[in-house]
């Protein structure tokens, strides 16, 4: 069974930094397509990014320049580095797999990002 635990969220002023991490079990990491999600209060789930087995890379248009996805195979987790923090960017974050074999997905449970002066 798939268990993906998300973790690095907190409370951070505007301008800041955070990185938030998620660990993966229960599935050969290596040849599946990992993301970042996001869903504020009111608001629709959307994309943050997401990395691919080959390593390819998408970002959301709102968090280019700022924000950085990455993937350790060996370890089985994905980061995001979070720059230049705005309010906008408040919002639970959740880790996603998604394995291209059989087109199943799977999300963490999430992490609280928040960011106020």
């Amino acid at each position: 069974q798939v268990h993906l635990v998300e973790s690095g969220g907190g409370l951070v002023q505007p301008g800041g930094s955070l990185r938030l991490s998620c660990a993966a079990s229960g599935t050969t990491f290596s040849i599946t397509a990992m993301g970042w999600y996001r869903q504020a209060p009111g608001k629709q789930r959307e994309l943050v990014a997401i990395i691919t087995s080959g390593g390819s890379i998408n970002y959301a248009d709102s968090v280019k320049g700022r924000f950085t996805i990455s993937r350790d195979n060996a370890r089985n987790t994905v980061a995001l580095q979070m720059n230049s923090l705005k309010p906008e960017d408040t919002a639970v974050y959740y880790c996603y797999q998604y394995r291209p074999s059989t087109g199943a997905g799977f999300w963490g449970q999430g992490t609280q990002v928040t960011v106020s002066s």
